[in-house]
């Protein structure tokens, strides 16, 4: 509707829009989480827990009001009918830009259950949006660095069993856990300092995908295996805000993982990590196959 208007117009709705709506959802979460914190009761958990992701789809769903009045972008996606709101899902998609979460939210909302991310323990302390994270039960990890593990050596494998027992409740709920296995967003710069074998994609890091697993059981038995292009170049944030995001591609793939997968230690395991290794690199190649093949056809 207003996608007429000039970039640095759009840039300034977008971000008010973006502010309002933040504003608008955040409000009642952080409300709720004092009261949460008043009365930590586990017959409580389940409705604060349903209310503050309704607060958070909410969000999701005011967001995509307004890129369709800001943006007119052509959506291009695939493998998204046969999910299940009530599943356990592990997602992996290649990053290239904050762009992506706004991808993965639009697609999904609604269609499993929120997108939730491992973040360091330390993110709790960011001013409203870490006790926004707290309170929707996003799993955070204590990580000890080994100058700590060094002077305290009794405290090794600590990190782990916080991280696993901050997982427990979601045996009870159904839950989607999002990991890039990259690790960070691709640039030509981090590609060639890696010399990735990948055309399109950075190194892929097996040990954060082999972790979630680990922490949550066999129930998180199905993989989201997402990719993302963008055939006119990678947007930046502002690109997206400013309406200049003409085109996206998403394909999902639903894979069914071993149930060895989860049984197995990466950690300890030597003959399981170069498995699970030889997996995550096979699962990456074909994605950069993918992401050649559709560049292709869009171009044709």
């Amino acid at each position: 509707m207003f996608n007429f208007l000039p970039y640095f117009l759009l840039l300034v709705m977008s971000s008010l829009l973006l502010i309002l709506s933040t504003l608008v959802c955040a409000i009642p979460i952080l409300l709720f989480a004092v009261v949460r914190l008043v009365l930590p009761f586990a017959a409580l958990r389940k409705l604060f827990a349903s209310f503050f992701i309704a607060c958070a789809e909410m969000w999701i769903t005011l967001n995509k009001g307004w890129m369709k009045l800001t943006q007119r972008t052509h959506w291009d996606v695939e493998g998204v009918d046969q999910l299940d709101k009530n599943g356990w899902y592990l997602i992996t998609a290649n990053h290239q830009s904050w762009v992506d979460i706004f991808i993965m939210q639009s697609i999904f909302n609604r269609k499993i259950p929120f997108l939730k991310f491992f973040i360091k323990q330390e993110l709790i302390r960011v001013p409203v949006i870490g006790l926004c994270w707290w309170a929707l039960d996003f799993p955070f990890m204590k990580r000890y660095n080994k100058e700590y593990l060094k002077k305290y050596p009794e405290r090794r494998g600590q990190d782990l069993e916080a991280t696993k027992k901050s997982c427990e409740r979601f045996k009870d709920m159904p839950t989607s856990i999002m990991n890039f296995l990259e690790g960070t967003r691709f640039t030509k710069e981090k590609h060639a300092r890696q010399k990735s074998p990948f055309k399109h994609l950075l190194k892929p890091k097996s040990g954060g995908i082999a972790f979630a697993m680990h922490c949550m059981g066999e129930q998180l038995n199905q993989l989201l295996n997402v990719t993302i292009v963008y055939p006119d170049g990678t947007p930046t944030f502002n690109d997206f805000l400013g309406g200049k995001l003409k085109q996206v591609i998403v394909r999902v793939e639903q894979i069914q993982l071993p149930s060895e997968f989860f049984t197995s230690d990466y950690t300890t395991d030597q003959e399981f990590r170069i498995e699970f290794n030889r997996w995550v690199n096979d699962l990456w190649t074909d994605k950069d196959m993918l992401i050649e093949d559709l560049l292709k056809k869009d171009q044709a």
